[in-house]
């Protein structure tokens, strides 16, 4: 009753904690908060530039171009913590900023994680909000998050099945009767379609590139599956046997190869998944269909690829990006009725 009474006067918020951009909702008002889960230190300290300011877009236009003296960091890997204390710092950067600095009472804060990350990374999460300022931390598994944000019924007796293809990790989660009923977690998502393009170019044209280029090439001409109109773009980046500053031009077909690999790794977990599934639930999914969340899901054909590879019907959440992130204001919204099922550092 205390702690509802202090809810009053704390500003409490939703987290979608991920790989490539942090989201913070807050009950009431909807998502207020979109940024690149980038910080920016002096190096070889954990010191953030700019008095702690230098997190989120301001820290993501330096990834590639630092001079010697500043390091950009991205502390979330595949989904879970990688550098605590950066981590940390990015998470007071962000509640501070939405809850305001003359708050005096910490926020109650619910925070999507990935199903398969471990017992310690889970407390690595909960000890950096803590430590943020948060007065309370609740932790709600992705998928169930993405369900519940893409507007699936996953409280009724029906089976809801979601694939959220985020930067770090990729969750497929059959879901019925408020809970998960079979879920699969892999380290495999959109980053490692960035990677794929810069190995792919420095194989096949000699170019090196950086990761913002290839997050651009994925978004300008990256797909799955064949498209209507292929097309061509211009890559930039060093030449790796003069060393000197290059352009290549490249075919959109040539891009999709590239992908082909992590794209065939998320169809295989989607496969095991249904595999694994009862029945019962199969039969539900040959009605009801399969959901993509994330932002994976703007991937062109994605949905194509899966559909072929499970002879199911495939749907692209209305704002794929956002699922995680407003199924975590749906939470707040309900804190009293579902916190006894979330974990939460009340837990020992």
């Amino acid at each position: 009753m205390f702690d509802k009474l202090l809810s009053w006067f704390s500003v409490d918020m939703g987290i979608d904690l991920g790989t490539c951009n942090t989201l913070v909702c807050v009950r009431g008002e909807g998502i207020v908060l979109d940024e690149p889960s980038v910080v920016a230190v002096k190096r070889g300290t954990n010191r953030v530039l700019n008095n702690g300011n230098a997190v989120g877009f301001s820290a993501k236009e330096m990834l590639g171009k630092t001079p010697g003296s500043i390091t950009a960091i991205r502390p979330l890997k595949d989904g879970v913590i990688s550098d605590f204390e950066i981590t940390e710092a990015m998470l007071s950067y962000f509640i501070r900023k939405v809850s305001g600095r003359g708050r005096v009472i910490g926020p109650r804060v619910v925070i999507a994680v990935p199903s398969g990350i471990t017992a310690v990374e889970k407390r690595a999460v909960l000890d950096s909000a803590e430590r943020a300022g948060a007065r309370r931390v609740y932790l709600v598994e992705e998928p169930m998050a993405a369900g519940i944000g893409a507007g699936l019924p996953i409280a009724e007796p029906t089976a809801s099945m979601i694939v959220d293809i985020g930067g770090g990790t990729t969750e497929v989660a059959i879901m019925s009767l408020g809970d998960i009923a079979t879920c699969e977690s892999i380290r495999v998502a959109g980053d490692d379609f960035d990677e794929a393009i810069i190995s792919y170019m420095k194989k096949n044209h000699g170019l090196t590139i950086g990761e913002q280029t290839a997050e651009r090439i994925k978004i300008e001409v990256g797909s799955a599956s064949p498209m209507e109109n292929e097309t061509t773009v211009d890559v930039r980046g060093r030449d790796n046997i003069t060393g000197m500053p290059d352009k290549k031009s490249v075919k959109s077909e040539e891009i999709r190869e590239a992908m082909s690999e992590p794209i065939e790794a998320i169809i295989e977990v989607v496969k095991r998944t249904l595999e694994r599934a009862e029945p019962e639930l199969s039969a539900d999914l040959v009605e009801n269909g399969i959901y993509i969340a994330g932002g994976g899901a703007l991937l062109r054909g994605i949905d194509v690829v899966i559909s072929e590879a499970t002879g199911l019907d495939v749907t692209i959440a209305d704002d794929p990006l956002t699922c995680v992130a407003q199924g975590t204001s749906i939470y707040l919204e309900n804190l009293e009725l579902w916190k006894a099922v979330l974990e939460s550092d009340m837990d020992d």
